[in-house]
């Protein structure tokens, strides 16, 4: 749901990766944004209502994406969706990124846009942190890329993991994920992503964002 440039390119992508498509938009001219050789559906409706719904397919619909310009609406059609029709995959974009926090806690899957965007600036005004990839349902378990102090180069994953408490879960390395264990050795220029408790995110990047202090 939702034809902007967001919605265009994701139906797009969907579409040449061997998906059937449908897009809903309440505003026809927004279909202009798709290819001259998109094969989907172009639906004008809302997308949280139900004749527009089973016009697009909604009944042998594996997954659904509310990415219009309005967050009541990416929600209304997100719940409809799913709790009507019973589709999981399911997920909403939301400006809001409080409204965001509680949706995902009632388990709707939601990019929050601004707090993605503010992160990713945030990222590259000030590099050492850590900023969030994805977080559980319960918001308690964090994904994060790590900017790690130069002083940890060289050491073990083991190493790294017991001294910060976290799980080092991949490096991206030259532009490749590569998957750790703990015996792999971080190297310069490696991008560390480390699953932590909320709870100890705190610390976890205290450690890691400052050389070690005792030979590991």
């Amino acid at each position: 749901m939702g034809c902007g440039r967001v919605g265009a390119t994701l139906a797009q992508s969907l579409e040449n990766n061997g998906h059937s498509v449908a897009v809903i938009d309440q505003n026809a001219d927004a279909f202009r944004r798709l290819s001259p050789d998109f094969g989907g559906k172009k639906v004008t409706g809302l997308g949280f209502d139900r004749d527009t719904l089973h016009q697009a397919g909604i009944d042998d619909t594996y997954g659904f994406a509310a990415v219009s310009d309005g967050d009541n609406s990416n929600i209304l059609a997100a719940r409809v969706v799913r709790e009507t029709y019973g589709i999981e995959n399911v997920v909403a974009r939301i400006y809001d990124p409080h409204r965001a926090e509680i949706y995902q806690r009632l388990g709707i899957s939601t990019v929050a846009t601004v707090r993605w965007t503010a992160d990713q600036m945030l990222r590259r005004m000030l590099p050492m942190g850590a900023t969030d990839e994805y977080r559980d349902p319960s918001g308690q378990i964090r994904l994060a890329q790590v900017d790690v102090h130069p002083g940890w180069y060289g050491r073990s994953i083991r190493a790294i993991d017991e001294a910060s408490g976290a799980k080092s879960a991949f490096v991206t390395r030259y532009g490749d994920g590569v998957i750790v264990q703990p015996e792999t050795v971080l190297q310069e220029n490696d991008i560390l992503h480390v699953l932590v408790h909320t709870d100890a995110s705190t610390t976890m990047e205290r450690i890691l964002t400052h050389a070690p202090k005792v030979e590991v």
